[in-house]
């Protein structure tokens, strides 16, 4: 399994990861921006890849997909295969 740091990755593919972590956390987009000090628009703009996360939003994150464990290492596994194959 291939891990990749987020934020070595771009849109689309950190806004695909960004909503697929949500989705295992079970969160909507607005628990999430609180989770992480945002606002729901800002979750969305990344999302929807029209915005890249800050680099301290971008560790916030990481540190989700550290919590989850396994999940998490299987998420950023099919998303670093995904940016390995766009390089």
């Amino acid at each position: 399994m291939r891990s990749i740091k987020i934020s070595t990755m771009k849109q689309p593919e950190v806004g695909e990861l960004i909503r697929s972590l949500r989705h295992e956390l079970e969160l909507t987009q607005q628990q999430l921006s609180v989770e992480l000090g945002t606002v729901t628009s800002t979750v969305n703009r990344w999302e929807m890849g029209h915005s890249q996360p800050s680099p301290m939003a971008l560790k916030l994150i990481e540190a989700k997909l550290t919590e989850l464990g396994e999940r998490g290492a299987k998420l950023r596994s099919r998303f670093g295969e995904a940016h390995s194959r766009s390089r």
